[in-house]
Formats: C-alpha cells, structure tokens, sequence
C-alpha cells in the first residue's frame, strides 16, 4: 500500500490525520476553523498543506488540490448524543455532517469516513441523518457500512466509542472489512501513565498505577462556551476517583517527591491528569504539541479521534482501495 491520499475536515488537534499517515495515506489538504488547533496542525507537520477555514465555507473548487484524492475523513464535532439530552444544540453539528456529505459529492473521493458519536450509527434520533447520507451518495456509486468501534480495542488506555460511516466506491466496496480488535487485554491508565508519573521523582508512582488498574473513561473536550477544563461529565469523574485521580480538573504538573496520595483524605490528594498525560490518554505519541491555551489545549485533546483509530480505520480502507476494483468503472 503506498501513494494513498486523502482531505481531512475538522482537523481539531490532528488525530484523525496522524492516524491516517500511520497507515500510509498522505494529505492533500487539512481544514479546521480553529486557529489553535490550525496552528497545531502546523506545529507538528510544517509541510502539510493546513486551511484555516469553516467546512460550510470550504469552496474544493478553490482548492484543486482536494480533488481526485483516495479518502476524504471528517472526525466531525460531536453531535447531541443520548447522554447529553438536556443540552441546547445549536444545529451546528448536524449541518457540519450533511456539508461533508456534499463535499464527497464535489470532490468524489474513492472512499469516506465520517466518525462522530455511538448514537450515528444506530439511534433512531439519527436515521433522518443516515437516509440522507444514503440518498445522496448511494446513486454516486458509493457502498456503506456503520459500525461503533470502541478505541480500548486497539490499545487506546480509553473506554471510547465512536460512531464510523464507511463509505467506499462500489468498485472496491466488497473488499472492505470495519476493523477487528488488536489486543486482547486493555491497555489501563496505569500503564499509560505511571512513566510519566514518576518523572518528577514522586515515590508512590508504582503504587498509584498499579491502583489505576482499568481504562479510562471517555475524555470530553467540552464546549468553548462551558466553563473551564475537567475529565468529563459526574459519571465519568466518580470513575477517575476509583482510581485515586481528581477529575474536577487538569493538572499543571506531574507529582514532585513530596505529593502524599491518599485519596481517603479527599481531592486535594488525589493525582491530576495533565494535559500531556491526557494527550498519552489518546494515543498521540509524546513528541505530538498541542498550542493554545491550557483549557483549549485541553479541548483539543479531548475532541480528537485517537490516532490509534485513525490507523485502523485507514488501514481498512487503504486494504480495500489497494486491490483490483472488482467491478469495472462505467462508460
């Protein structure tokens, strides 16, 4: 597999991306509206051809370079999902998928992944979404498949599950296959981060990732319009506390030799998450620099799809795309 190229929207942090260049694709074009997470993208990959630009603006014929690519990916921004029913929406994120759904139309790529929420891929709240994605694509030649993929499966120290469209050209559509697990056991928050933990010196290191024995839950970036960073939802921060972690925030640092961890004794002895742990937490390698501020770095982190996933996904795709089209091209 080699010489694969893909336009990836809503870039955020660039974990979707990453993913895709671990799995042999290259970028032709990267957008996001975002200019902390454009200049992340720009940061890490100097050479990669990033637009700060909104999706429902994005003109491909501006763009030739986004034409006659093999993927087009969006990791689009979370939709209302059934754990967040009491949440305003702004319609925002609906458009942002029916728009990446019109982007395909323009720039015809030989196969799409949308990935966005559990709820996409089967909630009845969304069968409105999926029959316009059908209607719109199938009659351009294109085959589905919707699957919810978990990333704790690829070795993600993560319980998140994400929502994936598949589409691909009905000339190589038979060949693919949505990804299978790759290890066995999950990857726990322990083993993710106790290295890290121990990197200022702090003794009980060892002894708080052996107790931090389990994934972690689902981290949120949360809104630009909400409050500051934490680790998620109540739900998600009774989890952390189970593993002796103070979830109503981010850490600035890691332990030093003197922090006494004894979360009996309430939050303000228990770890923190920093940002850079939460960055391991997804699977970005450590070399990876997330700009901005501490919260929007914090935010961009927690919106990207891990890499992890990315390279499955694209390495499903790039399976599928590598062969000889099972069914010739008309005309």
């Amino acid at each position: 597999m080699g010489g694969l190229t893909f336009v990836d929207v809503c870039s955020g942090a660039g974990g979707l991306a990453l993913g895709l260049e671990q799995a042999g694709f290259e970028p032709r074009l990267l957008l996001d509206d975002d200019a902390d997470a454009v200049a992340t993208l720009r940061a890490n990959r100097p050479h990669w051809n990033v637009l700060e630009a909104d999706l429902l603006d994005f003109d491909p014929s501006e763009h030739p370079e986004s034409y006659d690519v093999d993927l087009l990916a969006a990791g689009l921004p979370r939709v209302k999902s059934s754990a967040t029913t009491q949440r305003a929406e702004s319609g925002s994120e609906e458009r942002l998928l029916e728009a990446a759904v019109y982007l395909t139309h323009a720039i015809r790529p030989r196969a799409v992944i949308i990935e966005n929420v559990p709820d996409l891929a089967h909630s009845d709240r969304y069968q409105r979404f999926r029959d316009f994605a059908r209607a719109e694509l199938a009659h351009l030649g294109y085959e589905f498949s919707w699957f919810v993929i978990n990333a704790v499966d690829f070795g993600v120290p993560q319980n998140r599950k994400q929502g994936v469209l598949v589409a691909v050209d009905r000339r190589w559509a038979e060949a693919f296959r949505p990804p299978t697990p790759t290890v066995r056991q999950p990857t726990t928050v322990g083993a993710a981060l106790g290295p890290s933990m121990a990197a200022r010196g702090w003794p009980d290191a060892a002894r708080w990732a052996a107790h931090a024995d389990q994934p972690a839950p689902t981290l949120v970036g949360g809104s630009k319009n909400r409050g500051g960073a934490d680790l998620g939802p109540t739900g998600a921060k009774r989890k952390w506390a189970t593993m002796g972690v103070n979830a109503h925030t981010v850490g600035n640092e890691v332990p030093g030799p003197d922090f006494v961890w004894d979360p009996a004794l309430g939050r303000d002895n228990m770890v923190k998450i920093t940002i850079e742990q939460a960055a391991l937490l997804q699977s970005f390698p450590g070399s990876w620099q997330v700009t901005g501020l501490k919260t929007a770095r914090y935010r961009q982190i927690g919106h990207a799809t891990p890499p992890a996933v990315g390279r499955v996904l694209g390495r499903a795709v790039a399976e599928a795309l590598d062969g000889e089209p099972a069914i010739p091209a008309a005309g």
